[in-house]
């Protein structure tokens, strides 16, 4: 099998760099892919969310295997909407997906001019004192900047070594806001019913439990489970290499949901 890694917010291709020699071990060929705003495509700024996911399309093969964590969730699912009929089986690692007619934002529970609050299934996740806002700033050329060592130990890999720690944090980019007033409609990915999987880290600090559960009931899965962060690929990449290749040999025992 052949598989596209897709990254999450202010990480780039670096991060899946444990696990493509894993799933290589496992006789599979894997890519991990920049999208723009992110490591070596920094400096890129994409119009919309079609451009922001142009190089998943790009790379894109029949019967390939799309891996998104986080928000590389979102990622492909809107790159799903446009080649369905390519895709073999979608992973979402610790990862959202699109509310239909939803901006991003919206659907993490942000809010935008127009919604004035957002969607309450995340909140905790977005509350400014108690979760990841504090230590997110906003830049004077709309990307967002993590700015905390110790925070980005807290939510995203309190199970490396420190090593690990210091390594993956140098290595964060700021991250292009999602578009926040692009509403997504994907009716060729819902009405496509790609097979998928979803995979749960029992120690995720960033994905709040409650949203890991709606989206698992919107995708119509029994979740496959990892004992990690919200980071296995730098945590536990064989373990997780041995994960990503299982959920591919799973069904999903109910339709994808649009909300």
């Amino acid at each position: 099998m052949r598989f596209i890694l897709i990254h999450g917010g202010f990480h780039g291709a670096w991060c899946w760099d444990r696990v493509i020699p894993e799933l290589e071990r496992l006789g599979h060929e894997a890519v991990a892919l920049d999208l723009p705003g992110h490591g070596e495509r920094a400096s890129e700024r994409p119009a919309n969310y079609k451009g922001r996911i142009q190089p998943i399309l790009d790379e894109l093969q029949d019967g390939d295997v799309l891996v998104g964590h986080s928000g590389g969730g979102y990622d492909i699912c809107v790159a799903a909407n446009y080649a369905p009929e390519k895709i073999r089986h979608m992973v979402h690692l610790a990862a959202g997906i699109p509310i239909e007619g939803k901006s991003v934002v919206e659907a993490t529970g942000g809010a935008t001019e127009e919604n004035d609050g957002g969607d309450t299934r995340a909140t905790q996740l977005m509350d400014d004192s108690t979760g990841m806002l504090r230590f997110i700033k906003p830049l004077p050329d709309g990307t967002m900047e993590w700015t905390s060592l110790e925070g980005a130990r807290e939510f995203f890999y309190h199970d490396c070594d420190d090593e690990t720690v210091r390594w993956a944090f140098s290595r964060l980019s700021p991250g292009i806001s999602p578009f926040p007033e692009e509403k997504l409609y994907l009716s060729n990915y819902w009405d496509a019913q790609i097979p998928r999987s979803f995979i749960l880290c029992e120690q995720d600090r960033s994905m709040p439990r409650e949203m890991s559960r709606d989206v698992i009931r919107r995708m119509g899965v029994e979740p496959l489970t990892i004992d990690s962060s919200h980071s296995p690929f730098l945590s536990r990449p064989r373990e997780l290499a041995e994960v990503i290749v299982k959920a591919v040999g799973t069904e999903p025992v109910g339709p994808l949901l649009p909300d």
